[in-house]
């Protein structure tokens, strides 16, 4: 009698129990349906390209996890002059040297077409292995400090690389190359917003917190990299792209050995095999190269800004208020603009990219002579939103017209050697930025040559692309 009584009572206890157990996981459960049900949409899901989707949005939060930590060190935790020498001596230890990092990471990462997840997974630990090294030198900001950073930053690229490289074999059925990376880059961008404020919150905790933070994000996408499908690492019908094709077509004379280029080939020419050109992106149309060089545009003024604005409002803060505030607003127009840009492309998807990329180039040109002419708390935002949405929606169509003109035995090589390109351009634009005397009028002069320089170099190819329409060539 006792056990049935004690059972009895029990019962509604075990039932309550259950449904407050129920209640507290409902938020997370809730959540986490949500947002798989968003990113595996529209065939996304089936086709694995969710599973990239939310590969991206890790990346993203450990990214920014880490920029928090190397911010509050080489940046807002000294006097202004010093943190201006310690970015400058960031940008030699660590921009410097990946300029000459940069053009091998497309090749080595072509020698591994069958390791693609694996290179994202390891790109992933080895960022976890360097946040938790620069948890004990970020407090004091020493040398150390630097070579560390410039692995998290070669491991980030890389693995920039290898996504651009992944979407084409993601595709879902009737979903364009640039509507997929438009849902790639805008999760990335929403992870980095949620992760921006508990990255700040962990900063008030003790410098080396953010540093803890990334770690753990980076290791869950070590393990979100091997559930990609195996289709990431096939190459089947792909080749190797070149920006350049060899100036000599023909095939070696008989009995002779031919020249030294054919034969060796390198990132800007092209190599032959059995007398049979390898393609090269000029040998697809103006469009993707003109294309190429207008994004450079962008991504050179993204890094100039970025560097040029944040000592700027520091030690001249935006007309009645602080420099946090200052930096805050050209932030948050910056990052408005650049979801603007991403989810604008996704719904004009790859109609007219030639058309797009001259137009935006065009409005960001427009701003930043006004902001020169009119610098101010207001044109400081409208060219930091500007810039940003520019530089997506630019992006965004360099896809399109890679998607469209190059063979797709070639396009994931190309989309390899794009990125690198477009890298080495921001640590140009970076390089300007810091080395430029802080005067507002000055440094918006210098962003609209910038994007001066070029237009005249690629807006006059695009349109003439445009008129002519885009060649469709086929790969002997």
């Amino acid at each position: 009698m006792t056990s049935a009584r004690s059972h009895e009572e029990s019962g509604p206890l075990r039932r309550t129990g259950r449904a407050v157990g129920h209640a507290l996981r409902m938020p997370f459960t809730g959540t986490a349906r949500g947002i798989r049900k968003a990113t595996h949409a529209h065939g996304a899901g089936e086709s694995g390209l969710g599973k990239l989707i939310e590969l991206h949005a890790v990346n993203g939060a450990g990214d920014v996890m880490i920029t928090i930590a190397l911010a509050s060190t080489v940046f807002f935790s000294v006097p202004t002059d010093e943190a201006r020498g310690r970015v400058a001596l960031y940008l030699a230890v660590t921009m410097a040297p990946f300029t000459l990092l940069a053009p091998v990471i497309g090749p080595l990462l072509d020698r591994l077409p069958h390791g693609r997840r694996a290179a994202m997974a390891g790109s992933m630990l080895a960022r976890a292995v360097l946040a938790l090294t620069m948890s004990g030198a970020v407090a004091t900001g020493g040398l150390e400090l630097y070579p560390a950073a410039l692995g998290v930053l070669v491991c980030s690229k890389a693995y920039g690389v290898v996504r651009s490289a992944v979407v084409p074999r993601l595709l879902p059925p009737r979903f364009s190359l640039v509507k997929a990376n438009s849902r790639v880059t805008l999760a990335g961008l929403l992870a980095t917003g949620v992760a921006a404020p508990i990255g700040a919150g962990l900063q008030l905790i003790g410098t080396g917190w953010p540093l803890y933070g990334a770690c753990a994000i980076f290791i869950g996408g070590t393990v979100l990299a091997f559930t990609l499908p195996h289709k990431v690492d096939s190459s089947k019908g792909e080749r190797k792209a070149r920006l350049v094709p060899s100036h000599s077509t023909a095939a070696p004379a008989p009995g002779t050995k031919g020249s030294r280029r054919g034969r060796a080939g390198g990132w800007f020419g092209g190599r032959e095999r059995n007398g049979e050109k390898r393609p090269g992106l000029r040998s697809v149309g103006p469009s993707v190269l003109n294309g190429l060089q207008a994004n450079a545009t962008h991504r050179a003024l993204s890094g100039f800004l970025i560097f040029f604005l944040a000592f700027l409002l520091r030690e001249h803060p935006l007309a009645g208020q602080s420099a946090a505030i200052s930096l805050g607003i050209a932030g948050v127009a910056a990052g408005a603009g650049n979801a603007l840009g991403t989810a604008v492309g996704s719904w004009l998807r790859d109609r007219g990219p030639e058309v797009i990329v001259v137009s935006v180039l065009a409005l960001a040109l427009g701003v930043a002579v006004l902001a020169a002419l009119f610098f101010g708390t207001v044109m400081v935002a409208a060219l930091s939103a500007t810039a940003g949405f520019t530089q997506a929606l630019s992006k965004l169509s360099l896809d399109a017209m890679i998607q469209r003109d190059v063979p797709e035995e070639v396009r994931t090589s190309a989309f390899a050697r794009s990125e690198t390109v477009l890298q080495m351009a921001w640590v140009v634009g970076g390089g300007i930025g810091i080395a430029l005397p802080l005067n507002g009028v000055l440094g918006m002069s210098v962003a609209a040559g910038i994007l001066a320089l070029g237009a005249a170099t690629s807006v006059r190819g695009l349109l003439g692309a445009a008129r002519r329409g885009s060649p469709h060539p086929r790969v002997a």
